[in-house]
Parts: structure tokens; sequence; C-alpha cells
């Protein structure tokens, strides 16, 4: 089949093209005196990761001309909205204390200014592609115990230190001048000037590692022991486990093949138990079995994109600040993958005997994306409310419906085309009897919720530690550059999953319960509802996130990552449970 290896070769060229057009666009060599785009990007809360606002929402100096930076779809996506700062920074031309502008600020800019001081309010600016951030302001809190009493104060005056190498910058950073501040305490009129200074120092690091340094915060030798203290302590837990369920089920499985061997060789009138007892059912197609192809279509297509990110992280595409690489490559890979779901949701509902393979279509396609579609749109509507630059814009999203209706539904039809004309059976190693068996009463421990919680626990607790670092980079201001780790550790999580879902499923059928089918993808699933319940922990505990905006925008798009981790890791979880199903009833003779 040639649609994987076409759409390998698309990803491979999208992730060329992101990171071509990035290299080009801060491959620049400056002469003394040269104009260096500098761009303000955005302003919002420091805990508030998701509350971003254009940076000229508050009322700093405008431009005389005010331009607004073309920008790709994954940068949009990321809340950036790039436009000309109001400082001067050309190339090794030094500044002493220059005035940007004059202003009378209003009692209601004052009061709007003051507001973001309160709120922790950060900006964010980039100087040839190279980011820049700071606080606009601060509370002084000093022997006061009252917030009645504290006072607020804006900086009005910011330093530029920028380092370069011959004809390049390589380095910039700012420093806000703690004697240069602005009282915003009463509610009044106040007069501000604000200012600014650069300065410029040669340095020998060359152009091509001046992105290390947003690396080095994830690469210090506190976290890294950390890291692989994290990844030693999945290590021992995947070779306990699968230590502990091989020696149980090589063992339980000699006794069960044996015992078979025996019985067959003795008097035909033995009952047979356990799982062999249910050979005739094992093997019967589930209830809802058109919905069950769907999330196996869905799990298989998000499973491909999760392998795809890693191999592009891997050869290094998600450097630091690569503004919207990982959204454009999430995009990109997604809709040139759903031919996979389309193939794998489409065949399987074949095998399964299904009829209408239109309407399984379908619902593959929505499986996930009418979900993540019904979260955008209530949490673009909030982010519109509050003049986020999270809301989309109306051009965007146009862009993304088209790529859905163009790319993602014609693959989708022609990944179920192929499915249905596969002609693929079904393979069962036992013929299925026409009548179920009645399934004997089991203990509440046997049933679907308690074992649920025992298969998600295992797989969880190997990657709870690493799942830290992530939630700090992806809802914080750290940078996680350790993909390496991270692809270990999703190695590790798959493992896990695998082996825990078959322990499982031979439990389930050596109790003579032959409704495995469901089961072991529910059970393989289970470690996301485990993250979903981390992220409850992580937002009140380990995070100072507030306000309805950040809490929705943190509880819905986790709701959507997590239903993906369900999907694809119950995928992998009936596949491993599958494959062993199978093995055991090749084993052995069944009539």
């Amino acid at each position: 089949m040639k649609i994987p290896s076409a759409i390998l070769l698309l990803a491979l060229l999208v992730s060329f093209s992101v990171t071509h057009v990035k290299s080009d666009a801060s491959d620049h060599r400056y002469k003394d005196g040269d104009s260096v785009p500098l761009y303000a990007n955005k302003v919002g809360p420091f805990h508030n990761p998701s509350e971003t606002y254009r940076y000229f929402d508050l009322p700093f100096c405008v431009p005389e001309h005010l331009k607004e930076k073309t920008e790709a779809l994954g940068e949009v996506l990321n809340g950036d909205r790039l436009v000309s700062a109001p400082y001067k920074l050309n190339f090794r031309d030094e500044k002493d204390t220059a005035v940007v502008c004059r202003k009378k600020l209003t009692k209601e800019e004052v009061a709007q200014f003051r507001s973001a001081v309160d709120k922790d309010y950060y900006f964010q600016m980039y100087y040839d592609d190279l980011p820049i951030w700071g606080f606009i302001g601060k509370v002084d809190k000093e022997g006061k115990a009252d917030p009645s009493e504290y006072k607020y104060f804006l900086y009005k005056h910011i330093q530029f230190d920028v380092l370069y190498n011959k004809d390049r910058v390589i380095e910039v950073s700012t420093r806000m001048d703690p004697h240069s501040l602005l009282d915003l305490t009463e509610d009044k009129g106040v007069n501000a000037e604000f200012l600014y200074t650069v300065k410029w120092k040669e340095t020998d690091t060359p152009f091509e590692k001046r992105m290390e340094k947003y690396s080095l915060s994830s690469s210090l030798p506190h976290h890294l022991e950390i890291h692989w203290f994290s990844i030693i302590n999945s290590c021992v837990t995947v070779l306990l486990l699968t230590g502990f369920l091989a020696t149980i089920l090589m063992r339980v499985l000699k006794n069960d093949f044996m015992k078979y061997a025996q019985d067959e060789e003795a008097a035909d009138d033995q009952e047979e138990t356990g799982w062999k007892y249910i050979h005739g059912d094992v093997f019967r197609y589930p209830k809802y079995k058109s919905l069950f192809a769907a999330a196996l279509g869905s799990g298989t297509q998000l499973f491909t994109l999760t392998v795809f990110i890693f191999m592009l992280a891997l050869v290094g595409v998600f450097y630091p600040y690569n503004r919207g690489a990982l959204f454009t490559a999430l995009v990109v890979i997604y809709a040139l993958t759903s031919g996979i779901a389309g193939y794998t949701a489409t065949s399987l509902y074949c095998q399964l005997e299904g009829k209408n393979w239109v309407r399984n279509l379908l619902l593959t396609g929505c499986l996930f994306c009418g979900p993540l579609f019904l979260t955008f749109c209530f949490l673009n509507t909030v982010a519109i409310i509050y003049s986020a630059t999270a809301a989309l814009p109306f051009g965007t999203i146009v862009v993304i419906v088209l790529i859905w209706t163009l790319v993602t539904s014609p693959l989708l039809v022609l990944g179920g085309i192929a499915g249905k004309n596969s002609k693929a059976e079904f393979q069962a190693p036992c013929r299925t009897t026409k009548y179920p068996r009645e399934i004997p009463i089991l203990p509440w421990y046997r049933s679907a919720l308690p074992q649920m919680a025992m298969a998600g626990f295992l797989p969880f607790s190997a990657i709870y530690i690493e799942l830290y670092y992530i939630f700090a980079s992806v809802w914080g201001h750290r940078i996680y550059t350790i993909y390496s780790i991270l692809f270990i550790v999703f190695i590790i999580l798959l493992v896990v999953t695998a082996f825990i879902t078959v322990a499982l499923t031979y439990f389930q059928l050596a109790a003579e319960d032959h409704e495995w089918w469901w089961r072991s993808f529910l059970c393989g699933g289970s470690t996301g509802l485990f993250i979903y319940a981390y992220c409850l922990y992580y937002y009140y505990a380990r995070s100072d996130m507030s306000g309805f905006m950040q809490t929705s925008f943190f509880f819905g798009y986790m709701a959507c990552i997590c239903y993906g981790f369900f999907l694809m890791l119950g995928t992998v979880g009936f596949r491993a449970s599958l494959l062993f199903v199978r093995h055991i009833y090749r084993s052995i003779k069944c009539e």
C-alpha cells in the first residue's frame, strides 16, 4: 500500500519547508547602522500562558508606521501577533537614554497599566528572531500587610544588551531600570516619558549556536538527574512488570497447554474449563462494531501522528522559539494521516462483517475531530470575548476548514475505499458458535471500572515524573528540549500498556468472560483518564494559573489531548491483546 510512504514523504517535505523558512528568516547579515527587525509580540499575566493580548492593547508608545508581520499558520495558532516595535535597534548603533515618546496617560490608561502590573504582566518581543522577555512593572508590598497600601510602578526605562559576532546578532537581553519608575498608585492622569538604552558587545559564540542558550535550562545537571531518575524509575517498573507478567503467564499457559493436551488424550466426556472452554465465543464480534472500528482507526492515526512528531523532534525541527513549527506539523501531519484512519477503520469494519461502511467512515472522521471542533468553538468564543490573541482570525479558520475539506476528508475517503477493497478476512483460529455462552457471575473487582483503574495506574506511574516537565513547558515558560528522553518514556508507556492489557485479558478469559474486545480497548486507554486526573492536581497544586479563560483553556484542551491518548493507547492495548489471544488459541486444538 502506498498511502503511508506518500504521507511520510509529504510530512518530511513540510518539516523541511518549516525549518528552511525559519533559517532563512533569521540568517541575516548586517552592516553597521543597518535596521535589524524588532517586533513586539504580546503581553499577558505571567502565570496564565494562554491569556495573552496584543502588545499595543496596553497604552505603550505606538510607532509612526505600525506594520503587522505576516505570520505562518503555526504562529497564529501559537497566539503570536507580531507588530513593529517603537524601539530602533540598528546594528552596532549604541544609544544612551533615548526617548521613545512622551505622553500624558489618562486616568483610564493609568488604571489599565495598574491592573496589568497587579497581574504580573510580561511582554515578549523578537529581535532578529531572538526572543526578548521582560516585566512591565512591579508592585511594592514591602512592610505593607494591607493590599490597599500596595504601591504600583511602571518601568519607564528599558535597556537592551545585544551580543554580536562580526556581522550577525547572537544574543539579546533586556534589563528594566529599577530607578526609573512611574507611580501608578493613585487614580489620576500622569505624564510619562518612555526611554531606552542600547548596548552592543562582541562575542565569540558562532551564529549556529545562538539558540543553545534557550536549551540550557532543560539540560542543567539538576534537571538531567531528575529526567534520568524518571527513566530509571520507569525502566525498573517495566522490568519488574514484564518479568512478573511473563513468568506468571508462561507458567500458567504452560500448565494450561499441558492440561488441555492431557484432556484431549483422556476421555472425551471431560468438561472443559478456563479459557479453552470459551473458544467458540472468544472471536465473537463485539457490540457496536462500527464505533469500535472507528475508535481503532482514530487511535491508529493518532499513534502514527505521534511517531512522526517524535521523528521531527529527534532530527531537531522543534528547536526553542521556532515559532509555530509544532502546531504547523500537528495540523499538516494529522491531515495527511487521515488516510490511515480511513483504511484501518473500514478494513476492520468489513472484516467484522459490517455493511454500512460509509457511515463507519463518517464516524471515524468525526470521532476525534468532532469533540476537538466543539471544544475549539467554545474556547475561541471565550478568547474573542477576552480579546486575547488565542482567538483565531477568520482567515486562519478558513485555512483550517480548507485543509480539512481538501486534504483530510479526501484522504479519509480514499483510505476507506482502499480498506473496503482490501478484501481481508478476520483471522480467527477457532470457529465461532452460533449462540453465545452465558458469562458466569464474577466478583466486583473483575468488572470494567476496577480493571481500568488497575490497567491505567501502572503505565501512568511510569510516566508521571516526566509529565511535570511537559506540563511546565506547555502550560508555563519552561523550554522542553530533551526529546530523546521523552521518546524513551513513550516507548516504555507503550510496552507497559501492552503488557498490562494482555495480562488482564488473560485473567478475563480464564474467568470464562469472552467479551474482551471492548475491555482490552478501555483498559489500554484508561491511562488517558489518569493523565486528566493529574491535570487537576497540576492546576491546583503545582501551578499559579487562575481566571475563567485560563481554566477553560487548560481543562478544555487537556481533555482533548487526554481523549487522544485514550484512543491511541486503547488501540495499542487491543492490538497487543488480539495478538496474544490469537497465539494461545492457535496453540491448542479447538473443535
